[in-house]
């Protein structure tokens, strides 16, 4: 069977400046949705690329001391180089300078002129140079842009115009009767009682001021306005043609499926652009996503501000699949989101660190240490297997809904809840403990390859987010990404298969002020800074004292510095976490009464202090070999012991 098609565009980036990481977000998000789309097993055509023309780049390349052309080459090369950066899958990379859509977007206009669309007249308004955009008087927020917030300036030219009003009740039930086309929800209505249904002025669609354009070649005073030329690269770049000779890629793919943009540019995407569609008598795309901001703070990032992050700056420091992860978990469906330094730093340690490289990392050093490295399924199966086989079974099937539903942010979470409830299965399970029972080898072989089958189902989920630690991952396991159809069914992993000798370690855990260190950031995150007692009042507490005991008595007493490799809950215990600690060369087991205080995820890495000599004993049934020092406040909150430098694992405390 052939498969179906599916056609998906970004807006194209604006060659006037380096883009930032929220210009960067977008083409990261659709590459999320056109690998989904393959593993969904979609004939994707995915489409990015430049718009290149109008006031704004004429006048840059003017100050540069270059030609428009040499300056739109220079941004062209770096918008695309930031593309291929961040791993993502284009088919085409469109130009609005190719000669091929220059030559078609004369076309259009002409032939939407020549059959009374557009017409010639004069124009006199608020123009905003940056966004290439006229607004009436009553359209503008404070006196300024309503789009960008910047200052406008009045303009009066002569110029060629789109006849909007003459569609707009159509496109008014086009809208209503495809409730889908317009997403999110809050962006339609927007749309309708902000522009539609208030009434549409005639667009203006052809310029005199400046040059730097596609000239309308039967009126070489005019070139084309940027907006028209630049929503004609969805269907230039599939070979459109005027004239009815189309390639065969816009026969197959076009309407578009999915044109993805920035929610401050829906109304030329859901507006102008359906109109001149309709106009010209091609169906509409089907959908339009106008997807939220990547804030820095509280505000949009803009140079001029100077509050602005770069995609290779983020890779630089965090690497591509970090920063992929990032934008797209971080960013909500119809909410902006928030990025900067302190924040993707936290989110690394505790979701790509601590959740899923710690798992990857403990399941195949476990599968090496107790098996040689060879997972069998020896079928053991017990009643606490049942919640992860179920979850690996149906998380699949929850992160398609949510694709389809352009929730990208909420797929990953299904993702990592998979991931999370794999740990949580290691502390159930106790793999150390089954270890030390030889009749239990083929229970510990059957809870490893649990772990293995779900880790491998998650990674294959991860792929469409997270390509390089998707395949890191399956190599390691020593597998391949598997295609959704065989994520049905719990058992796909071939028993018997050796895993890696030498895993490698996903995400390291980073330390923010290394971070902004790097990158030449002397103050520290913006956090609410906690409350620094005052040294006269400050708080303190009284203990009863013990009796006194004697130096001899004080050195019968053995402390070490301790890591905790491992850590699970105890079960059926309120209270109780077990570690298995690092001291020097042994791992010493320990049970302390500190569940309410930390999780087992935020114990491993951890360097303590431990009183190693103290005799063993069972808690709740467990062994316990030693005992963790804490510190406690009045109101019963516990603090472990760290030490305050780097001390390597075993030191003693004297």
């Amino acid at each position: 069977m052939s498969k179906k098609p599916y056609y998906l565009t970004t807006a194209i980036a604006y060659t006037s400046s380096k883009p930032h990481i929220g210009n960067t977000f977008e083409i990261v998000l659709a590459d999320s949705f056109a690998r989904f789309k393959r593993m969904q097993g979609y004939d994707v055509r995915f489409q990015t690329g430049t718009d290149e023309h109008g006031q704004k780049i004429e006048l840059k390349a003017k100050e540069a001391g270059i030609s428009p052309k040499e300056y739109v080459d220079n941004f062209a090369e770096e918008i695309k180089r930031i593309c291929d950066l961040m791993n993502t899958t284009y088919d085409k990379f469109i130009r609005t300078t190719d000669e091929y859509h220059e030559k078609q977007v004369q076309k259009i206009f002409k032939k939407l002129y020549e059959q009374g669309d557009i017409y010639k007249g004069h124009y006199e308004g608020m123009y905003c140079t940056p966004c290439e955009a006229f607004f009436t008087p009553s359209q503008l927020v404070d006196g300024k842009c309503p789009d960008c917030g910047r200052e406008c300036h009045p303009a009066k030219e002569e110029a060629y115009f789109l006849k909007l009003s003459k569609y707009a009740d159509r496109l008014i039930q086009h809208i209503n009767e495809h409730p889908e086309f317009i997403q999110p929800e809050s962006r339609k209505n927007e749309m309708m009682n902000n522009f539609l249904l208030p009434g549409l002025q005639d667009l203006c669609v052809s310029r005199t001021s400046f040059k730097w354009g596609i000239p309308v070649d039967f009126d070489d005073k005019h070139v084309v306005y940027v907006w028209l030329d630049a929503l004609s690269n969805y269907i230039t770049g599939l070979g459109f043609d005027v004239d009815g000779n189309n390639d065969e890629l816009f026969n197959k793919y076009w309407p578009a499926d999915l044109h993805l943009i920035g929610k401050d540019i829906l109304r030329f995407h859901t507006i102008y652009w359906p109109i001149m569609l309709m106009a010209m008598d091609i169906p509409l795309p089907k959908q339009v996503f106008g997807h939220p901001w990547l804030l820095m703070g509280s505000g949009k990032m803009s140079k001029s501000k100077g509050n602005v992050i770069y995609a290779d700056e983020l890779v630089d420091i965090f690497g591509v699949d970090a920063v992929r992860y990032y934008v797209l978990h971080e960013m909500p469906f119809d909410n902006d989101g928030i990025i900067s330094w302190d924040l993707v730093t936290e989110r690394i340690n505790s979701d790509l660190a601590n959740v899923l490289g710690n798992l990857v990392n403990r399941v195949i050093a476990m599968s090496n240490k107790y098996f040689s490295g060879v997972v069998n399924n020896s079928n053991v199966r017990e009643e606490i297997d049942n919640e992860l086989i179920e979850l690996t079974l149906k998380t699949p099937e929850i992160v398609v809904e949510k694709m389809d539903k352009l929730r990208v942010a909420d797929a990953l979470s299904e993702i990592f809840s998979l991931f999370k409830r794999c740990n949580k299965y290691i502390d159930e399970t106790m793999p150390w403990i089954l270890a030390k029972d030889e009749d239990k080898k083929p229970r510990l072989e059957t809870v490893l390859y649990n772990l293995v089958e779900s880790i491998a189902t998650g990674a294959s989920l991860l792929e469409a987010f997270m390509p390089e630690t998707a395949q890191k991952i399956v190599a390691q396991l020593n597998t391949s990404i598997r295609p959704l159809e065989d994520m049905k069914v719990f058992g796909q992993y071939k028993s018997g298969t050796k895993v890696t000798e030498n895993p490698e370690i996903l995400f390291l855990r980073l330390d923010i002020k290394d971070i902004l260190e790097k990158v030449g950031q002397k103050e520290e995150p913006e956090t609410t800074p906690a409350p620094v007692a005052d040294d006269k009042n400050e708080n303190i507490i009284e203990i009863e004292p013990k009796e006194e005991i004697t130096y001899d008595d004080f050195t019968k007493m053995q402390f070490q510095i301790g890591e905790i490799v491992e850590c699970a809950e105890v079960p059926k215990s309120k209270k109780l976490l077990c570690s298995q600690v690092k001291i020097g060369g042994q791992i010493r087991q320990i049970v302390s009464g500190i569940k309410k205080h930390y999780t087992p995820e935020q114990m491993v890495g951890k360097k303590v202090m431990v009183l190693v000599n103290l005799k063993p004993v069972k808690l709740a049934g467990v062994l316990s070999e030693g005992m963790l020092l804490c510190a406690e406040d009045e109101n019963g909150e516990l603090a472990l012991m760290v030490p305050e430098k780097p001390m390597p694992s075993g030191a003693e405390i004297r």
